[in-house]
């Protein structure tokens, strides 16, 4: 069987096909030569050389410029920080209530209540044990600061008959001049800057207070959502350690807020009752409010209120006022190592090193508001302190 001839239409067909692919090809290769010469003169056109090396950082240029920068930088954060110094102590001071009230809130809580409803009992009751203030003891304060502006001329004309206090008087002619600025009745608003300074006084001190209590119910209320994103900001690996240490501070500052009203109302009972006693009825809520309020205040502030209780009891009778002495001197002692101690026991632990250290440093960066701040703050760094930095210099 011989082979079949080819067929010369298809060898025809299939050399044509050959023909046109070899054309394509052929096309195709012209256009990327094409190509790849617009590019390399594109390049050509915007080669600009080799980078050079990076800049050294520790060039004296470059530290100098980083170096203004970032202390411009600094100057400007810390003159807003200044600029807005009081409203940073507002927050600070709502914080601080917050974390007092927050205990009253717990308790209600561990009763059954759900959160929402317990803060706002707790609110009701703080707001109405404040308006009931305002309301019936107020006037009653106002009408005996009233009586001992009236009595202090006649207290000024009973100095008088002390040898020593005239001679100084006539030398200096002091308590005439005392005795015309009380008389004069606008001594208290002098003391402000005149009338209208006392006036814009009274009303920035109503703002910051109604400042205070919004901001006071905004964070009770949020307490634990706060917390609970501060905590979330920790590495997952420490969030633990941190939410327990973090409850701790602020469990402590809770304690310490309520503790010190609950002493400073121990003092000012106890002086009311004492001044009912002694003969000073007629000035006993008013020095009774003065003492409880100055008692909040560590270290100076029961000395600083019955100094001035004494002081007008001695203006009254002599004799009332060695008694005073003798009731403040004893009631400090029992409040310094009896009251306090069982108060704060279960809230900070400070030493007293510390303390004195701290209420001085308070004191001093911040006024009264530091003073009062300086406790529970001392404590939290205490804690901080022995619980993670004693503890990991103890790993090494």
């Amino acid at each position: 069987m011989t082979p079949r001839d080819p067929d010369p239409e298809a060898a025809a067909e299939a050399a044509d096909r050959a023909e046109d692919a070899a054309e394509r090809a052929e096309a195709s290769a012209t256009q990327a030569e094409d190509v790849a010469a617009a590019v390399v003169a594109v390049v050509d056109d915007d080669d600009f050389g080799q980078p050079g090396e990076p800049f050294e950082k520790r060039n004296p240029f470059y530290l100098g410029f980083v170096g203004a920068l970032g202390a411009l930088l600094a100057w400007f954060l810390f003159e807003a920080i200044v600029g807005i110094g009081s409203v940073l102590m507002l927050v600070v001071v709502a914080l601080f209530l917050a974390a007092g009230l927050n205990p009253s809130v717990e308790l209600l809580e561990r009763r059954g209540l759900r959160r929402s409803w317990a803060c706002t009992a707790v609110i009701v009751a703080a707001l109405g044990a404040v308006a009931l203030f305002v309301v019936a003891i107020v006037p009653v304060i106002t009408d005996q600061v009233t009586k001992l502006t009236d009595n202090v001329p006649g207290w000024l004309d009973q100095l008088q008959a002390n040898r020593k206090i005239q001679e100084l008087d006539d030398e200096y002619d002091i308590i005439s001049k005392i005795q015309d600025y009380v008389a004069n009745g606008d001594f208290v608003s002098g003391l402000f800057g005149g009338a209208l300074g006392f006036g814009l006084r009274i009303l920035s001190a109503l703002f910051n207070a109604f400042i205070v209590v919004v901001l006071t119910l905004y964070f009770l209320a949020s307490l634990e959502t706060t917390k609970n994103a501060m905590y979330r900001l920790t590495p997952a690996s420490r969030r633990d350690r941190v939410t327990r240490l973090g409850d701790r501070v602020i469990r402590n500052i809770g304690g310490y807020v309520s503790g010190a009203f609950i002493v400073a109302l121990c003092a000012g009972l106890s002086s009311l009752v004492f001044l009912f006693v002694v003969g000073l009825g007629e000035y006993a809520v008013a020095l009774a409010f003065v003492v409880a309020l100055l008692d909040v205040i560590p270290m100076i502030g029961a000395t600083i209120g019955a100094v001035v209780v004494v002081a007008i009891a001695f203006a009254t009778d002599v004799n009332t006022g060695i008694v005073c002495i003798v009731f403040y001197v004893v009631y400090q002692q029992v409040e310094n190592y009896v009251i306090y101690p069982r108060v704060m026991k279960k809230s900070v632990d400070v030493p007293g090193a510390v303390t004195v250290i701290a209420a001085l440093v308070g004191a001093a960066l911040l006024g009264v508001v530091g003073a009062l701040l300086a406790i529970p703050t001392a404590a939290a760094l205490l804690l901080i302190m022995r619980e993670v930095v004693v503890k990991r210099q103890d790993t090494r």
